[in-house]
């Protein structure tokens, strides 16, 4: 390791510019002719459009034009699609209700967009927004998952009867059931995975730029992966050819998922700009963000979980409604299923497993992934039960999950998974040492000699990160392969350019990727950059989410380094008249083993520029690039344990420990990890305790501002004991396991558990509001 490789705790490259207000996002873009959109959206839940009137609207000022859905769909623009296919158990396919980016018929959720107004200014536009005639005919309107699927209930789409999309399993029903039927013990708990919202600190936005002399389009967005959005606008939404259409996703201020998906906006303002023949912003405003991002969560599960006499686990039995809202998103079908499923095993040994899911659509915003993805839902249902089964048992819960955890490795789940390596119980016993889990019952004493109640909770949770390969996937149903590419160049003064489909938006990529490149090349980062978020600079690329970046991303930059340095070493050994075998890179100098004889990396990368003396046969130049496809998931664990103090007169629960064990394989860069996992806990710590998206009976959202949706705020946290026991990655080149997910999985759970555990009843779901712990503290 350097002073600035692998291992470093190097301060981020990146946060000069951020820290200093000079970062360059979306809704700073600005270019000649430019004008602003409003969107009118439906104030209701559910109704038909029976006519759409824009006259009044074209006659105020500053309007340059007004859209509707009936002019998108003449002009052939295709319908938002879900873009991983999933079968239910009787092999229909998924029933994929039609999302026109402007509603033409109807109207499936408060804020489902009807028309564009394009005008001067962002007042003039919202102004001639209003004055746009909609007239509705009303529906009844369903919300949750459970009544939706009730007969009599408000149909939402005709492709898809009883609001059904697809009922789905995985697992042996039979064995289960027999493992079940046959337990020493059986544990069942109900379990409700609240919704919420993803509230990245940059609001979507989007600027379409039609050139009409190349008829070429240019989309400055918000997004987690640009080239999948050309991908998706060109070959299925018909916006643009793909050679035609330019992507760039600049600084973008945080996604968590929900920047991942094409949404209605960037193919609208794409369009509106050919229309009009203007460049087209739209930014969205916070309240739009409540009511058009794509939630997250919203899973109703029942559980058993069955253990023969000596407290082994050996069945387990799921069924859960998630409630997917008024149309499929672009990854919506794979988080209750792939994503979701595949992770019951959690880290214990477990023979047989059945899950069935049954997902729904309702007249709620759209729900796809969102930190996490499935696996938050797993781990919470999973350590939920399992702290259940424990109590009911009269164990401890760490004896009770030692007496389960996987030992050896590879360890094949029932439920797809292959768990490549892990040391579960090495996790367990830093936490339980951080935490001082011995001297719990002193602590315990102590509070209530004050009148609190204090309690203590556990969760090991597992994820799946870098999904992987792309064959396997595909044959999952996934639309596109999910590999990643890079390319490295390096210039003629020795200075080098990483050019990565991977894409950051808080991650810290700049610094990290920089480190790599360091430590195999020896060059300083200040002569790194990095280059991303831009499908006319970048080969094709499959963006960030799922922490692949480190494990999927970097491993690319790997292979395309390992060719650079094979030319390097060529090029170095002609020059300096040595065997090839005989070359080290060392400190920015390429060297020969046993001898003073080097040459400084400039030197080198000037020589295959000039070509004057290259080895025959030898192209010049030193640049090469590489796609990477993994071989198989990769598996962060780890265990937290959080502690809490409940004033049983206010409901209030105060965190007086949260203690955070994590394996994430090898490490680039801890600081970075450190603040990714920071970072999660505090979603996860939102959602055990705060978060909640609330819509009335008739579907208006009554969380639409931070008024009414809590965010967690600094005095609700606190100080974190973050540690890691690594276990490398064996299926990619660095040993990176990912670190991005797990505090917004793990973190939930622990909570809760140790919630209830001070409470003396299991009785809570999320969020566990003071109102909430109020009444079971007083039941």
């Amino acid at each position: 390791m350097g002073v600035e490789g692998i291992g470093a705790r190097v301060t981020r490259k990146e946060d000069k510019r951020f820290l200093t207000g000079k970062g360059r996002y979306t809704d700073d873009m600005t270019v000649p002719g430019m004008r602003y959109a409003a969107f009118v959206r439906s104030p209701h839940a559910h109704a038909k459009i029976r006519s759409v009137d824009v006259s009044a609207a074209k006659d105020m000022p500053g309007v340059v034009g007004v859209l509707n859905g009936k002019q998108l769909l003449d002009d052939g623009i295709g319908n938002i699609i879900c873009g991983w296919m999933i079968h239910s158990k009787d092999g229909s396919p998924m029933k994929m209700g039609a999302w026109r980016p402007l509603a033409v018929d109807s109207v499936r959720y408060v804020g489902d967009a009807v028309a564009i107004v394009v005008a001067d200014s962002v007042a003039e536009a919202r102004d001639a927004a209003e004055k746009v005639v909609v007239d509705y005919e009303v529906l009844d309107a369903v919300i949750e998952a459970v009544d939706a699927l009730e007969a009599g209930a408000p149909q939402l789409h005709p492709e898809a009867p009883g609001n059904l999309i697809f009922d789905w399993e995985i697992g042996d029903s039979a064995a289960t059931d027999a493992a079940i039927t046959g337990a020493a013990h059986v544990t069942e708990i109900k379990i409700y995975n609240n919704r919420l919202s993803p509230n990245p600190m940059e609001p979507r936005a989007t600027l379409g730029i039609y050139d009409e002399a190349e008829e070429h389009y240019t989309c400055y967005t918000t997004s987690q992966n640009p080239h999948v959005a050309r991908l998706v606008m060109s070959a299925f939404y018909n916006v643009a050819p793909e050679n035609k259409l330019r992507v760039i996703a600049p600084d973008v201020g945080g996604g968590f998922g929900s920047k991942i998906y094409i949404y209605p906006e960037e193919i609208v303002c794409l369009w509106a700009s050919r229309k009009t023949g203007v460049p087209v912003k739209w930014t969205s405003d916070r309240t739009e963000a409540f009511l058009t991002d794509a939630h997250g969560r919203d899973h109703v599960s029942t559980v058993k979980m069955g253990m023969d006499a000596n407290h082994k686990i050996i069945g387990l039995k799921v069924d859960t409604i998630a409630n997917l809202g008024a149309y499929m998103s672009l990854f919506s079908s794979s988080v209750p299923t792939y994503l979701y499923a595949t992770l019951l095993s959690g880290q214990y040994d477990i023979p047989a497993i059945h899950c069935n899911v049954r997902t729904v659509y309702t007249n709620t915003v759209p729900v796809d992934a969102y930190r996490g993805a499935g696996r938050p839902e797993a781990t919470y249902l999973v350590e939920r039960t399992v702290e259940t089964a424990a109590r009911e048992l009269g164990l401890s819960p760490a004896e009770f999950r030692r007496i389960n955890f996987i030992r050896s490795f590879p360890h094949q789940t029932p439920v797809i998974m292959n768990y490549d390596t892990g040391d579960y119980e090495a996790s367990l016993e830093a936490a339980m040492a951080a935490a001082d889990w011995n001297g719990f019952a002193a602590r315990k004493a102590q509070s209530q000699a004050k009148g609190m109640l204090r309690g203590i909770g556990m969760s090991c949770y597992i994820e799946a990160c870098g999904i992987a390969p792309s064959q396997a996937v595909g044959s999952l149903g996934a639309g596109v392969g999910l590999w990643e590419s890079a390319e490295v160049r390096v210039n003629a003064v020795g200075t080098i350019e990483v050019m990565t489909g991977s894409h950051s938006h808080g991650q810290g990529h700049e610094t990290t990727f920089a480190q790599l490149v360091s430590e195999r090349l020896g060059m300083p980062i200040a002569n790194v950059n990095i280059v991303h978020g831009d499908t006319d600079k970048v080969q094709m690329g499959m963006g960030t989410y799922g922490s692949r970046s480190g494990a999927v991303g970097m491993s690319a930059i790997v292979k395309a380094i390992d060719k650079v340095e094979i030319k390097a070493k060529k090029i170095a050994a002609h020059l300096m008249e040595a065997d090839e075998a005989d070359i080290r890179i060392e400190n920015g100098e390429l060297v020969v083993a046993g001898t003073d004889k080097k040459l400084p990396w400039f030197q080198v990368a000037l020589a295959a520029y000039t070509a004057h003396n290259l080895p025959a046969g030898m192209e010049p130049g030193l640049k090469e690039s590489a796609f990477y496809d993994p071989t198989n998931f990769t598996f962060p664990a780890g265990c937290y344990i959080a502690e809490v103090e409940i004033d049983p007169e206010t409901g209030k629960t105060k965190i007086v420990q949260f203690v955070a064990a994590d394996d994430f394989g090898n490490i680039i860069n801890p600081m970075i990890v450190e603040g990714q996992v920071h970072g999660g806990i505090a979603q996860g710590i939102g959602q055990a305790l705060l978060e909640s998206v609330k819509y009335d009976e008739t579907g208006q959202l009554l969380t639409a501002s931070y008024m009414d949706y809590a965010m967690p705020r600094a005095d609700d946290l606190p100080s974190f004991n973050v540690s890691h026991q690594n276990t490398p990655c064996p299926g990619n080149p660095l040993g990176i396991k990912g670190c991005g997910e797990a505090g917004a999985i793990g973190s939930p759970p622990a909570l809760i558990n140790a919630i209830t555990d001070a409470l003396g009843n299991n009785n809570l779901q999320m969020p566990a509001t003071p109102e909430k712990v109020w009444a079971l503290a007083n039941a």
